[in-house]
């Protein structure tokens, strides 16, 4: 999966930054610019965005503000305050997901199609889904791991 997830990210990477060549080089060099490009290019782009905090949820690696790690002294302290974040993640991710799941629900319901090439929308949609259900997986995962973690170093 790790390496699934590194050669996705970097394809939708080199699309997005070819893409946006084209546009430059087309536009402002060249004077023509391409019809349709933004809304093809919308879709790569806003799964790269979404794929990536997926892989930064994957790695436990998002940006946070562990202010209270400053106060608390010890590996089992630090176990603990990780298990409340994960759990209040999971909580709003939550929330969040079933946001999703209606918006995702409603944008299968309307299909709207982009203004110029008639795409459907619902493929770019429906990323926020995913990504929201995939984040989730990751942060019970991370929130097991800490469990564990917890649990051994008790009863040592």
């Amino acid at each position: 999966m790790d390496r699934f997830s590194k050669y996705l990210l970097t394809a939708l990477i080199c699309v997005v930054a070819l893409g946006q060549f084209v546009q430059v080089i087309t536009r402002y060099v060249l004077q023509i610019p391409v019809m349709g490009l933004e809304e093809t290019m919308l879709y790569p782009t806003l799964w790269l965005y979404i794929l990536g905090a997926v892989n930064a949820s994957r790695e436990n690696t998002h940006i946070r503000a562990n202010v209270l790690e400053i106060f608390v002294k010890t590996a089992r302290g630090h176990t603990i305050l990780a298990i409340v974040g994960e759990i209040i993640s999971l909580v709003v991710g939550l929330w969040l997901l079933s946001w999703a799941w209606d918006y995702t629900r409603y944008a299968w319901r309307v299909w709207r199609e982009s203004p110029t090439l008639y795409i459907p929308t619902f493929y770019s949609d429906v990323a926020l889904f995913v990504g929201l259900a995939l984040m989730m997986v990751y942060t019970a995962w991370h929130l097991l791991t800490h469990i564990r973690a917890l649990t051994k170093g008790s009863a040592q």
